[in-house]
């Protein structure tokens, strides 16, 4: 069956584009034309992507975003953005998007991170290893279960949170380059731009260390990328 593809944009030149573009490789897709239409069509028609625009009539992306990560919707997010939107895609990354594409863009482009993007969900269970956990002190995280918990309480992270923080995890005590961890978390040569792994782990220091700003789990490496603290 092939994967669905939600397109939300208010330019019907660029859904169109969009659309006939994924479709040549197969994908099926539903679009919408503002934040409010692109939040039900995610609840009723339940897409396995959404790519979305920032800048929107009524509810703007980041927004909707906010309310699908919020809602612990299963569903990936693809940002689009223009190029002076900088600070509009780390906001983007930090609510939870799996990736962005700066406008204009290639087709061949958007494909790809489309690809990369449904690779990485697609295939999480077959990464997880049934029964399997990883406990450090107070931090577990179970693979099978999708979870991770500090102290017994829960905590809530986005798809790439949890593969990122499970692949820090397996690689405890191994400094991980920027650059691998682009490659192996995104799937994609994101050409020089670590700014999204950045963004990650910040956020993952928020969510799992008592003192975000002394980590005890996640150290950084100055000038090269982050270490995994293991016993």
């Amino acid at each position: 069956m092939p994967h669905k593809v939600l397109v939300v944009d208010d330019e019907n030149s660029i859904l169109r584009l969009i659309t006939f573009n994924l479709e040549k490789e197969g994908y099926h897709t539903i679009v919408a034309n503002d934040g409010n239409e692109a939040l039900a069509k995610i609840n009723t028609e339940q897409p396995d992507l959404v790519i979305l625009d920032l800048m929107l009539p009524g509810i703007d992306g980041l927004e909707v975003c906010r309310r699908v990560r919020q809602e612990g919707l299963p569903v990936a997010v693809i940002m689009l953005t223009a190029k002076d939107q900088e600070i509009d895609r780390v906001l983007g990354l930090e609510l939870g998007a799996d990736d962005y594409i700066t406008k204009p863009f290639s087709p061949r482009e958007l494909v790809a991170r489309v690809k990369a993007v449904l690779r990485r969900t697609s295939t999480r269970e077959e990464i997880s290893q049934p029964g399997e956990r990883i406990k450090i002190g107070p931090l577990t995280i179970d693979a099978a279960r999708y979870e991770v918990k500090v102290s017994g309480k829960q905590v809530e992270l986005t798809p790439k949170e949890f593969e990122l923080l499970e692949f820090l995890a397996r690689n405890a005590g191994k400094v991980m380059t920027r650059d691998v961890l682009l490659n192996s978390i995104w799937d994609y040569t994101y050409d020089g731009d670590t700014r999204i792994v950045d963004v990650h782990v910040s956020h993952l220091r928020e969510k799992i260390e008592a003192n975000p700003k002394n980590p005890v789990y996640i150290k950084t490496v100055r000038g090269v990328g982050y270490k995994f603290m293991g016993n």
